[in-house]
């Protein structure tokens, strides 16, 4: 049974507690309805964009990210796999993350033409971690930490990687690595399923 969980932005949990997050607060973000789904779930609803847009040449995975942080490599993880799997148009891999420095520009070269999927960690609450928060909506990734940054994908799906708590950062460094590729893997799987070659 899916959670509705609603959110101003999934990146909120990674910085809230920041200074720069405390001037974003104060801003108004768009109300997005996201659930909470487990793998099974997941596989459903990327069934579903499938059949909506079934051409792989027309999807753009944004897998957003660093390799520079155990938990923040759930996006880089994911697009290195769909990228070894053929998919043609992955933006954030493990050899050129698609990390702070790099998603403005990412998101100004988006082809107006094609569907973007929006991919990235967040932290959550415990009973969340290992599942996904998922949405028919953008992430909004930098307005967590005070930057105006446009909207981030037509879909989002946030893989909860670890608690949130008071020191947001030392979650991220200090999530399980192995717990992170379990949901990357089962997320670039579910992908590879609902966009066979």
């Amino acid at each position: 049974m899916r959670k509705r969980v609603w959110s101003r932005s999934l990146h909120e949990r990674k910085y809230r507690g920041t200074q720069s997050a405390a001037a974003a607060s104060q801003q108004r973000y768009p109300e997005i309805e996201r659930a909470r789904m487990d793998a099974g779930e997941l596989m459903l609803f990327l069934q579903r964009v499938a059949v909506q847009h079934p051409d792989r040449d027309n999807i753009v995975f944004l897998c957003i990210g660093t390799d520079r942080s155990t938990g923040d490599a759930f996006g880089p993880l994911v697009g290195t796999r769909l990228t070894e799997a053929g998919f043609p148009h992955v933006v954030g891999t493990l050899a050129v993350p698609c990390d702070a420095d790099r998603l403005g520009d990412a998101l100004r070269s988006m082809p107006a033409d094609k569907k973007v999927v929006a991919i990235d960690a967040c932290l959550g609450k415990p009973e969340s971690v290992g599942n996904y928060l998922v949405a028919n909506g953008a992430l909004y990734p930098a307005q967590a930490v005070g930057v105006q940054a446009p909207a981030a994908g037509d879909y989002s799906i946030a893989g909860v990687v670890n608690v949130y708590g008071p020191k947001p950062y030392a979650a991220l460094q200090t999530t399980s690595l192995h717990d992170v590729l379990k949901l990357a893997n089962s997320l670039a799987e579910a992908i590879e399923l609902s966009w066979p070659n």
